[in-house]
């Protein structure tokens, strides 16, 4: 079961705060329960979907995985779809993203720069969505708060890179340090004091945590706590 799982363990923050942040920006309902679950489902089905590709050998457990997560997604959506059929828009939207993954993953790249992009976006789409279901509209709303969590991931990405991949890289530390401070002092000038604050924690990591040693796992935990930090702040602005 271990090996059907995504590796990304920061992706779950992704697939988590960007739906629920729009949902509750839009209007909460019922039906965002089946649709997260099968949110859900359908990110639990790309990996074994992707690795089918990616091993042409060997690969019935993969096989088999996605035709279990494919099956539980289509066994939620479905009555969703059947409320708000025009929800398969927003599917279709994400399907050239998928195909960067996939691209990706052949190559046996799949730390690649674009393709973790890709992958935020996707998120980003699936918030939309989900706000989307609660009003029936897209509007101003909905692709600012998109945009404040394109932005706080699209972070992570720079962050997480000068942490493992790219650390030895002063390229990638001068371009993570930059954009952080960008990002917060734009946001307080474009959002005001709260929004800023959301960002806080994010350029204090960018700028002393590179060059020290923490393990994978603590790098983890911690880039956790900022996404939750982010989620309340982020929620009171939101409920506000």
């Amino acid at each position: 079961m271990k090996k059907l799982l995504p590796k990304q363990h920061g992706a779950w923050a992704m697939l988590i705060i960007p739906f629920f942040l729009e949902a509750i920006a839009g209007h909460f309902t019922f039906w965002h329960l089946p649709l997260f679950l099968g949110w859900l489902s359908l990110y639990l089905t790309t990996h074994p979907f992707i690795m089918v590709f990616k091993k042409k050998r060997n690969n019935s457990l993969y096989k088999r995985g996605a035709t279990i997560f494919g099956g539980a997604a289509l066994l939620f959506l479905i009555p969703v779809l059947w409320i708000e059929w025009r929800l398969i828009f927003f599917g279709l939207s994400m399907l050239p993203l998928f195909l960067i993954n996939i691209y990706f993953a052949k190559r046996k790249k799949e730390r690649a720069f674009f393709n973790d992009v890709a992958a935020v976006i996707t998120f980003c789409i699936g918030g939309l969505a989900s706000y989307f279901l609660g009003t029936g509209i897209i509007d101003q709303t909905a692709l600012v708060l998109a945009s404040y969590n394109f932005l706080f991931f699209f972070g992570s990405i720079f962050y997480v890179k000068t942490m493992i991949r790219e650390k030895k890289n002063r390229q990638f530390y001068y371009l993570s340090w930059i954009y952080h401070l960008l990002l917060t002092a734009g946001s307080f000038f474009i959002g005001g004091f709260w929004l800023a604050i959301a960002y806080v924690p994010s350029l204090l990591r960018a700028w002393f945590m590179p060059g020290k040693l923490f393990s994978i796992k603590q790098i983890g935990i911690l880039e956790i706590l900022n996404s939750i930090f982010f989620f309340t702040v982020m929620l009171v602005i939101v409920l506000s």
